[in-house]
């Protein structure tokens, strides 16, 4: 088992656990302090039947009392809705401030699951378990939770960290091959606004990664753990440097939201990224080549760079109701060079449309 502490001015918040198992899943889940409390489990319709007993299982030799909650998956399942039928559970088997709830499958579950969290009795601790390799480099750490609202992305949410993130990444031997192709997008993100080298790794490996060689993803997802561990770390609540972490995002969330989340999130953050790139390349930031071999990055891990149905003005009006919105301006994140990106909050709609005329 591998090992990444998350800390808040140098005080450890919580521990990233990266294993081949979820052989050691009793011992941190101890560590938490979770023995003798009540579990509630929320997992989704795809997950459950995979490792629900399992956890369940391991949680009732430590724990109290152990229930679940399941709902049908799917993004058009992340609202208020199902939220509210989470607090009616809780409150039904009487959880108080001191129980706890595990998030156990992708990022939708973990979004919501951590917004139980954080609202119900004003904030109850919560672990994730991410089963997806979208939710183990990206959704599962950082302690950003919440549900779409009326079809805007991520809309109502809250702040609350995790207490643990403990990832089995053998749970990827079940994930389709789309859904490990999603992953990757927030994967090759990390790399395009944080490592050179890291971007350039990736686009080495991309066979041994789509083969799913073990060593090669855990030393893929550990390094990109460091990546938005360390970003999270210095900016926990998206004052500054953590918006980079939204690279692709502005667009990907307006393609999302106009193409009714048929969509994966991290198809959509690729046709986002493209767009970006292509910002950064007609004002001059990054090369033509640079351009180009970004996007053979994105295709050659079956990720989409065009979009079809959707114009540009229909996508430019829908970035303008993104959460990231800072002052009435879109707040883009371009790349001076593939390995480091910046914040331009200057970027005019003639550009923006530019760039997301690229993928049209």
């Amino acid at each position: 088992m591998k090992t990444i502490e998350i800390k808040n001015q140098e005080k450890k918040i919580y521990d990233i656990c990266l294993d081949d198992s979820y052989g050691h899943l009793a011992e941190k889940l101890i560590e938490t302090g979770i023995k003798g409390r009540k579990v509630c489990i929320v997992t989704d319709s795809h997950v459950a039947p995979l490792y629900l007993k399992e956890i369940a299982n391991l949680c009732c030799s430590i724990a109290s009392k152990v229930i679940h909650f399941v709902f049908e998956a799917g993004e058009e399942n992340k609202h208020l809705g199902v939220i509210e039928n989470i607090y009616e559970k809780l409150i039904l088997e009487k959880f108080d401030r001191k129980d706890y709830i595990i998030a156990l499958g992708g990022g939708v579950t973990g979004d919501m699951a951590g917004y139980a969290a954080a609202t119900y009795l004003r904030g109850i601790d919560f672990i994730q378990l991410p089963t997806t390799l979208l939710s183990q480099v990206d959704s599962s750490i950082g302690g950003k939770t919440g549900v779409d609202f009326r079809k805007f992305k991520n809309m109502v949410g809250a702040f609350h960290q995790p207490a643990l993130v403990y990832m089995n990444l053998n749970t990827l031997k079940t994930l389709d091959d789309r859904q490990l192709s999603a992953g990757m997008a927030e994967v090759i993100k990390h790399g395009l606004i944080k490592n050179t080298a890291y971007y350039e790794w990736i686009r080495s490996n991309a066979e041994k990664i789509l083969a799913r060689d073990y060593d090669t993803l855990e030393y893929m997802i550990y390094e990109s753990c460091l990546i938005k561990g360390g970003v999270v770390e210095r900016d926990p609540k998206e004052m500054g440097e953590r918006a980079l972490l939204n690279f692709g995002h502005t667009v990907g969330h307006a393609v999302e939201k106009l193409k009714n989340f048929q969509l994966l999130h991290g198809e959509c953050v690729a046709v986002g990224s493209i767009a970006a790139a292509a910002i950064s390349k007609n004002k001059g930031l990054i090369s033509e080549d640079d351009f180009c071999r970004i996007c053979e990055t994105f295709q050659s891990f079956h990720l989409p760079i065009h979009i079809d149905g959707l114009n540009a003005e229909d996508i430019l009006a829908a970035t303008k109701s993104d959460k990231k919105m800072d002052g009435g301006k879109v707040k883009f994140i371009l790349l001076n060079h593939p390995g480091e990106g910046f914040i331009d909050r200057e970027v005019s709609d003639a550009e923006i449309l530019e760039g997301i005329g690229v993928c049209l």
